[in-house]
């Protein structure tokens, strides 16, 4: 058999090719990065989060989030991410659990006092816990037994006692000291 030869064909540019513009949509800021939202602007936010972003640390908690698992920061407030629409979220700075560490690794002052304290329990409503806790610590420098009651967390593992723990560690300023 001969060897099979090959021609160099000139390559052009296909003059049909036309460059798409920026598709119209919602801008909004993640964790530090910058995201635009192309899909259903009814879309909640936990969806875009668990299904496109794949940021899955913030949890279903129920279709109207009773439970705190899904809660994550809007321009440094707490928000039930399954009750935001993406439409509300126009040039809005969004935190999730995994936001919460500095770039570098280090744990936020809130996740170490939890693994100080042994906070989690099966862990699925930590996520919301520690949203929760760094919210109610910056409206709060040290906020009373009542205070972190009042957090719409719930955890049927029993961990509360130690979620008080943490957040009073951290309010006392002993997050990863013994």
């Amino acid at each position: 058999m001969a060897p099979v030869q090959v021609q160099a064909v000139p390559v052009t540019p296909d003059s049909t090719i036309v460059p798409e513009k920026v598709r119209e949509g919602i801008a909004l800021e993640i964790n530090g990065e910058n995201y635009r939202h192309t899909g259903d602007p009814q879309m909640p936010l936990l969806w875009y989060l668990r299904d496109v972003l794949r940021l899955t640390g913030t949890k279903y908690g129920g279709a109207h989030g009773e439970n705190g698992a899904d809660l994550v920061l809007v321009n440094d407030k707490t928000v039930s991410a399954i009750s935001v629409p993406m439409a509300k979220l126009a040039d809005k700075q969004v935190t999730t659990v995994e936001g919460l560490a500095a770039n570098d690794g280090t744990l936020h002052p809130v996740q170490q006092a939890f693994i100080d304290e042994d906070a989690i329990g099966c862990g699925y409503c930590t996520p919301g816990w520690l949203i929760a806790a760094v919210d109610l610590l910056k409206r709060k420098k040290q906020p009373s037994d009542d205070d972190i009651d009042q957090l719409p967390n719930l955890c049927r593992c029993g961990c509360q006692t130690r979620v008080r723990r943490a957040i009073k560690r951290v309010a006392a300023g002993k997050a990863g000291q013994p």
